[in-house]
């Protein structure tokens, strides 16, 4: 018994900070998903010139907190003829899979549970795929006809919009020449560049199929078959429901984190090696001071002195993270030899590179986010047929030419000696004409289609007014 406690106390201490980081990704990420909820209808709201959820909490700002809860409360109904055990661990499975796939992304030069990991993003990617088991599962577990073909049909959305992703992400491979993520951001600081500038159709052809995969608008079918039922979540209510809502969100994060790494340099601040942007360092502690005065200049127009309280809290927050961002800041551009002695003055520079690093990161990730609320808020649904078109005839053919022409940029480079520049320039353009000619094809494919089932509705309705 001894053995085993000694053993498992040597197993803490060597691997604390990867449990402690995965503990964080369980335990935030939930709480994180709720409020990307509310941040959404903030947002949508906005942009209809309406105030969005206003009644639980300061601005609503309660709201996730209350919907959990009701989540939680809520009866939870399993069908008679159901495989209870099944219907039970599909959910589980998505949202493990979603969670799973974090432990290989690096929330900055410090926050990563599978630390160093070598096959890094392919591990992301691989366990992440495992998210569409979940959903077959479930629609097949329910005993329902309309929950299986819903996810048939979800299960070949993602299916099909993966094969894009994959090849999205080998053009940024090859420009990285590694899949391990701390290695690949450093390509990109040692390049001077962020990958979506050299292959921006990679960057294009992986954001449309982060899109899909994520079950988002205008790709969102199985969401749109609540207009009839509800595709594979049919059956589903309360917690599992809510576990399969948390999974989509989760995936949100983890697309929108492996888009950061590969393609926007990663917790990389913009421009780093630029002297004279410098003061962009400021900008964290200054962003959140402001946030903290905007709280403070509210907090006496609240209705209830709970929500001033509230929000006076929140800007006390916001002020003493701002302190904390700003003494970092100092401590690590200041060159004073009588500072550099000091514990404080080495611990404050030590926490640089992981505090910084996490917001630029973390800021990246939001913003990619938000472009998924745009689209939806902006674009209309697809059709079925149009969804799969799009990704089988147009984007997986765009995303194979673009892997072929990132290989040809780098064989100039190598081989011939031209600057990586024009190559990567050169095989853009190739890879946009390609893909102009691909539209025009399928444009022409679908009028012909169109009018060949056009002809045939036309036949029937003739036989049967004969």
């Amino acid at each position: 018994m001894n053995a085993v406690l000694q053993g498992v106390l040597a197993f803490v201490q060597t691997w604390w900070v990867e449990l402690l980081c995965a503990v964080l990704i369980v335990l935030v990420v939930p709480l994180i998903a709720g409020y990307i909820v509310l941040v959404e209808l903030k947002v949508m709201a906005d942009m209809q010139a309406r105030l969005g959820p206003m009644r639980v909490g300061p601005h609503g700002l309660l709201q996730p907190i209350a919907d959990a809860v009701k989540l939680l409360i809520k009866e939870d109904l399993i069908p008679d003829n159901a495989d209870q055990f099944i219907f039970w661990f599909a959910p589980v499975l998505s949202m493990t899979a979603a969670l799973t796939s974090m432990g290989a992304i690096a929330f900055g030069p410090w926050f990563q549970v599978a630390r160093d990991i070598n096959i890094g993003l392919l591990f992301v990617v691989g366990v992440s795929a495992l998210g569409p088991f979940g959903i077959v599962l479930g629609g097949w577990a329910s005993n329902n006809h309309y929950s299986i073909i819903g996810a048939i049909r979800s299960t070949a959305q993602l299916i099909s919009y993966e094969t894009t992703a994959g090849f999205a992400l080998v053009s940024g491979f090859l420009l990285a020449g590694t899949l391990k993520v701390s290695d690949i951001v450093q390509a990109q600081y040692a390049g001077h560049v962020w990958y979506v500038f050299l292959t921006p159709v990679g960057f294009f052809t992986y954001l449309i199929a982060s899109i899909a995969e994520t079950n988002r608008a205008p790709f969102d079918l199985p969401e749109a078959e609540s207009e009839l039922v509800a595709g594979y979540m049919t059956e589903y209510s309360g917690f599992r429901w809510s576990l399969y809502f948390l999974a989509e969100y989760a995936n949100m994060i983890v697309v929108g984190a492996v888009g950061t790494t590969l393609f926007l340099g990663g917790w990389l601040r913009p421009f780093p090696h630029v002297a004279w942007l410098g003061w962009v360092d400021a900008l964290p502690a200054l962003l959140l001071a402001a946030v903290g005065v905007y709280c403070v200049m509210r907090a006496g127009k609240q209705p209830a002195r709970v929500q001033a309280m509230f929000m006076w809290v929140v800007a006390l927050l916001c002020i003493v993270v701002a302190l904390i961002f700003g003494l970092v800041e100092v401590a690590h551009a200041s060159n004073f030899a009588a500072l550099q002695a000091s514990h404080s003055f080495l611990l404050l520079r030590s926490m640089y590179p992981g505090l910084y690093g996490a917001f630029w990161f973390l800021l990246k990730v939001s913003a990619y986010i938000y472009i998924f609320m745009w689209l939806r808020f902006t674009l209309p649904r697809f059709r079925f047929d149009q969804l799969m078109r799009l990704g089988w005839h147009i984007l997986i053919p765009l995303s194979l030419v673009n892997v072929i022409s990132v290989g040809v940029g780098l064989a100039l480079e190598s081989s011939l000696g031209w600057n990586r520049w024009p190559a990567m320039i050169l095989t853009s353009i190739a890879t946009l004409f390609v893909g102009m000619l691909l539209i025009r094809w399928n444009d022409k494919h679908a009028a012909a289609a169109s009018a060949s089932i056009a002809a045939d509705n036309s036949q029937v309705e003739d036989s049967y007014a004969g």
